[in-house]
This record gives structure tokens, C-alpha cells and sequence, in this order.
């Protein structure tokens, strides 16, 4: 264990590190243009030349002004502080109910994301079973379900939102079905692997025990799919969270991750839109970490723990 956290903290280190050194080219303009303000003598002077040069040749021209490019109001590229201290200003320095609390955005995005989740899950497991035990299904269901996933979800979000707002679904309902059509692919995929796992000497010995089609659906089939079905969870939870962000944006929002970057991006709030972001990742791999929970526990319960 004290291995592989010293790895991961390398990593982790590492990749801090390159997020440092690309910040500096990043916000050099602005630094220089802070500091030409200040009255400093900046290299070239021109504010033309600086801009043909470049942010690598002007930070080379001028590494004085290197540290200055890790504090700025509104850089193009925020510095790993930036965003933790932003993370903490907005979860832990705020209260929870307030418009500007990242915990709050966060249950409005996760609400729409269980949600669509749940109906993704449980029309992909349904989709499933009639796909392995209906040949008809599994020519004409299952082409349809993958040329669905062809199409750009931010070009039919907001066709979903249009045609549920015209029946009278608004808010909730509308995320949650974006959500529920990124989540049940991985879903259908993953189960319909597993269900057709068993190989013939299996079935055949089901059909020695004279079973009928549900007694080897449910001894035989179900079982084998479980280690298939949490993996295309595990996508299927986080792509769930992705349409709940999605679902958002074209709806202008005023509460929920996808929001928060709306509003960081309409007001040049950087740093806000990088802890939205980070606060999106968080939110994902808990939800992923909680599937793996769920699938440790009930697999070692049929004796199948991985």
C-alpha cells in the first residue's frame, strides 16, 4: 500500500508540476500587462510585439514576472491553489443553502444524475434481456441502440428539453432524461455480454436439470452478468452525471454544476469554471467508488469477489 501511494503521490506531483509551469506562459500577457500598468519596464515594450511573440519568448524575456503570472484575479489558465482554494471558499466557507455553495450545486446536478441513472439502469437491463431471449429484438433493438449514440448529445439536449417543456415537464424531469440516454448504452452492452457469458456446457447442464428458461435466467444467466453489469455501471454512472451537466446548459439554469460554468464562463471567472469542473470530478468518482462498494459487497456475497 505505502508503495502504491508513493506512486500515485508521484504522479499526482508530477502532474502539479506541469500545471505550474503551463500556467506561466499562459498568463504571462496579463502579468506583464498588470505590471507595465505598475510603471515596470517590460520586454519588448510594444504591447504589438508582445503579442507576436508569444507566451513561452515573452516569459524567456521576462522571468521576473514569472511568480506573478500564479495570483492573478482572472487568469486564462488558474494554478492548483487557485482552484483548491476556491473548492474550499465555495464548499466550506459558505453556507450549504447558498447560492454560491458547491455542495448545493452539486445536489441539484446529482438529483437529475441518480434519477436518470436509475431509468437509464433499469431500461438498459429491460432492453437487455429481451435483446438475448428474443432474436427479433436483438436485430432490430440493438442496431437503433447504437446508432443512437452516434448522435452529439449537446445537438438532441435541447431537442429533449423543447418537447418535454411542451407536454409540461420542466425542471428535473427534462436532465434526467439526458442523463438516462447516455447511461443506458453501457447498460445494454454490459448486460447483454454478461446474460450470453455462460458457455454451452453451462446451459446444457441446466437443460440435464430439465430447468425451464426462467429457472436458467435466474441460476445461471443473471449471476454470471452481475461482474459485466457494475463495470457498464461504473461508465453508465459517470456518463450520467455528464447529461445532467449537459442538460443544463441549454436550459440556462441558475442552480447546478452545469450552471456554475455558465455563469464563470459569462463573466470570465476562470477559476470559478475550473472548481465547477473539479467539483464535477469529485462528485464522479464517489459515485463510481460507491458502485465499486456496492458490486465488492454483492459479489462477495455469491462468493464471486474480484
Amino acid at each position: 500500500m505505502i508503495r502504491n501511494a508513493l506512486a500515485v503521490l508521484t504522479v499526482v506531483a508530477g502532474l502539479v508540476a506541469l500545471w505550474y509551469l503551463a500556467a506561466m506562459p499562459m498568463n504571462i500577457h496579463t502579468a506583464l500587462t498588470e505590471a507595465e500598468r505598475a510603471g515596470a519596464v517590460i520586454d519588448p515594450p510594444s504591447a504589438a510585439e508582445r503579442r507576436d511573440l508569444g507566451g513561452v519568448g515573452l516569459l524567456l524575456r521576462n522571468p521576473e514576472h514569472a511568480l506573478a503570472t500564479f495570483g492573478q484575479e482572472r487568469p486564462r489558465l488558474p494554478v492548483p491553489h487557485q482552484v483548491v482554494e476556491e473548492l474550499w471558499k465555495t464548499t466550506v466557507g459558505v453556507r450549504v443553502t447558498s447560492k454560491r455553495s458547491l455542495v448545493n450545486h452539486g445536489w441539484v446536478t446529482l438529483s437529475a444524475t441518480l434519477l436518470g441513472f436509475g431509468i437509464g439502469t433499469l431500461a438498459g437491463i429491460a432492453l437487455a434481456v429481451g435483446i438475448v431471449h428474443n432474436r427479433a429484438m436483438d436485430m432490430s433493438v440493438m442496431p437503433w441502440a447504437i446508432a443512437s449514440q452516434t448522435i452529439p448529445i449537446l445537438a438532441i439536449a435541447p431537442m429533449i428539453i423543447v418537447v418535454l417543456n411542451s407536454v409540461g415537464l420542466q425542471g428535473l424531469i427534462p436532465k434526467a432524461m439526458i442523463s438516462a440516454y447516455l447511461s443506458f448504452f453501457p447498460v445494454v452492452v454490459g448486460m447483454v455480454a454478461g446474460l450470453r457469458s455462460p458457455d454451452t456446457s453451462q446451459i446444457d447442464l441446466m437443460h440435464t436439470y430439465s430447468a425451464s428458461p426462467s429457472q436458467t435466467f435466474w441460476k445461471l444467466r443473471l449471476p454470471a452478468s452481475l461482474p459485466f453489469l457494475f463495470a457498464s455501471l461504473k461508465v453508465g454512472v459517470a456518463a450520467s452525471l455528464i447529461g445532467a451537466i449537459v442538460g443544463e446548459l441549454p436550459t440556462g439554469a441558475v442552480e447546478g454544476l452545469g450552471a456554475r460554468l455558465l455563469a464563470g464562463s459569462y463573466y470570465g471567472q476562470t477559476i470559478q469554471i475550473w472548481s465547477a469542473l473539479f467539483g464535477a470530478a469529485i462528485l464522479a468518482a464517489a459515485l463510481v467508488a460507491i458502485v465499486g462498494l456496492v458490486e465488492r459487497v454483492m459479489l462477495g456475497r455469491m462468493g464471486m469477489a474480484r
